[in-house]
């Protein structure tokens, strides 16, 4: 069975140069931008609601992406949006919610329905972000539930570029293993 399958006639949509890898799973609505990487044991699931994953992000290893239905107190339920240049951790769990561009996921972090991570951010590991929060552009934030800890630096401000540009490299050289 191929690790990239359509649900109710809905196929994923793929970007130029995506890797997916043979051991996860992406299943139905979802869209991956341009040189995206999905890594082993990832499922990305837009069966209720869509997906869509921004340029040069990376869904790291076990990780679960999902979504909720629209319902009658949420009539556009809560897709998955993921902006440009995210790193998610091993085993990151995204649930209905908006991650914009430049954000790093720590592993086992979990983001809920309806939360907002605006624009440079870093979840840290483990850290639980409860449904609807917004977390403000600029710092790192910990803790289960999350709280805002300090600003963040100039070099941590470069890693999710440089983060995303590692990503980028290493999913080319498994792709040039796989058509080789």
């Amino acid at each position: 069975m191929s690790s990239i399958r359509s649900y109710r006639g809905i196929a994923p949509q793929l970007g130029d140069d995506v890797y997916i890898d043979p051991q996860s799973c992406v299943i139905g609505d979802v869209r991956l931008a341009d040189n995206t990487s999905i890594w082993p044991m990832a499922v990305v699931r837009g069966d209720v609601n869509f997906i869509t994953i921004g340029a040069r992000s990376n869904v790291q290893d076990g990780s679960v992406l999902h979504v909720n239905r629209s319902t009658e107190k949420s009539p556009d339920g809560c897709p998955l949006i993921i902006g440009d240049d995210v790193t998610i951790g091993h085993k990151a769990v995204l649930h209905g919610c908006v991650i914009h561009d430049r954000v790093l996921v720590g592993m086992g972090a979990i983001i809920l329905d309806g939360a907002i991570v605006e624009s440079d951010v870093i979840v840290a590991a483990g850290a639980v972000v409860p449904p609807r929060k917004r977390l403000a552009s600029g710092y790192i934030y910990v803790g289960n539930p999350v709280k805002q800890g300090r600003a963040l630096t100039e070099d941590e401000r470069a890693f999710f570029v440089q983060s995303s540009a590692n990503y980028v490299l290493l999913k080319n050289e498994f792709l040039a293993e796989l058509y080789r």
